[in-house]
């Protein structure tokens, strides 16, 4: 009889170690996953200090949550930048510059090709000036694709020219921003597709 009881005993001191060990691990996997939680979300807080000295508490957003309208911006600074020019060699030079950040080696290639025909020149020697209006910008999300439609006028001193402008490429991201490329895109695969006069207008010299 005293036997059995020790038995009972031992096998009811076995039942509530492995219940306590259980229960131990069950509350440290809880614990190490709120906790985790908890890092994650203070990662994604900062703050900020008003004009009071007072912190006020900030909300750092998933970069994808907007990532399309940076896309947008990206690709209508790299068109503002390339077909908005002055008849200045120095301006040109400066604009060209910062449009090859945003975009790969198919940019440097299209302005090459201007380069060797002579378009920057033909600008300088006629004193016109080049502006570009952004019409619409389409992004193909799941493809990293665009399309751009734009209107560029070229104002020279005895006419004005209106151009149909439509190009297309691809956006690859970046990991780091920087002041030349903010957005973290690169441009790739751009081509022009359409580049066609729609209006040509002459000018009173008088």
């Amino acid at each position: 009889m005293i036997i059995k009881n020790i038995e009972a005993k031992i096998k009811l001191a076995t039942l509530l170690s492995l219940g306590s060990l259980i229960t131990a691990v069950i509350i440290v996997i809880s614990v190490s996953f709120f906790a985790y939680k908890q890092v994650l979300d203070a990662r994604k807080s900062i703050y900020i200090m008003d004009d009071a000295n007072i912190p006020m508490l900030a909300r750092q957003t998933d970069v994808q949550i907007n990532r399309e309208a940076e896309y947008r911006s990206h690709v209508g600074r790299f068109h503002s930048l390339f077909f908005s020019l002055t008849p200045d060699d120095r301006f040109m030079e400066y604009q060209m510059k910062q449009a090859m950040y945003l975009i790969d080696e198919s940019g440097a290639l299209q302005y090459n090709n201007l380069k060797e025909k002579g378009y920057f020149n033909s600008i300088l020697s006629s004193s016109a000036v080049l502006t570009i209006r952004t019409d619409s910008i389409h992004i193909d999300i799941p493809r990293r694709y665009f399309k751009y439609y734009g209107t560029q006028k070229i104002d020279r001193r005895s006419s004005m020219i209106t151009r149909s402008l439509i190009t297309e490429g691809y956006l690859s991201d970046l990991e780091i921003r920087s002041d030349n490329n903010p957005h973290a895109v690169l441009i790739t695969r751009w081509k022009t597709i359409e580049n066609k006069d729609i209006q040509h207008a002459q000018k009173n010299t008088f």
